[in-house]
């Protein structure tokens, strides 16, 4: 069973990542992954990371996986697009630099963890299927009279409200015209 992951456009010249891949090609996923971690390249993270996604795309295909026993079949790194850019030089010159970017690619291989073929829950339930036992027939239960709610006390400003009449018509002191 093989499990590719790629990291495309990385911001690195292959033949820097082909440095630091040729470390871990052939090597078992753990060591690698050791040997990544104390590699002083910036590289080193990126090729990491690709590393791990191949061992997780290798458990996502197969499902259980002895992931002790996976290796590095394949490590890689192709070139990417180049950006070209010019710096400015004596005399109205132009010098061209070239970024260059690579894919990389890792393939891992390994062997899948084999079961022994168990009872499905179907077949185990066709086995031990209890007898059915009839329903016990009871009494429908009596609704109980449901409880009044105690009454909430008035606020004051309530009361008060309450307590005064409402006023009709213009009061005594205003004047007729």
């Amino acid at each position: 069973m093989e499990a590719k992951a790629i990291a495309r456009y990385i911001r690195v010249t292959p033949r820097k990542a082909n440095q630091v891949l040729s470390l871990i090609r052939g090597k078992r996923v753990d060591l690698a992954t050791e040997l990544l971690d104390f590699t002083p390249k910036h590289v080193a993270k990126v090729i990491g990371k690709v590393l791990k996604s191949a061992v997780a795309n290798a458990v996502a295909m197969e499902g259980k996986i002895n992931i002790e026993q996976l290796r590095v079949k394949h490590a890689t790194a192709g070139a990417g697009p180049t950006l070209k850019r010019f710096l400015p030089r004596a005399q109205g010159r132009a010098t061209p630099l070239l970024k260059r970017t690579s894919h990389i690619t890792i393939v891992v291989e390994g062997e899948a963890l084999v079961e022994e073929p168990t009872a499905t829950r179907r077949t185990a339930r066709v086995k031990t299927a209890p007898k059915k036992a009839e329903p016990e027939k009871t009494a429908p239960k009596k609704a109980e009279p449901e409880k009044a709610a105690p009454k909430k006390a008035e606020s004051r400003a309530e009361a008060a409200a309450a307590s005064k009449p409402a006023r009709r018509g213009p009061s005594k002191k205003s004047k007729e015209a």
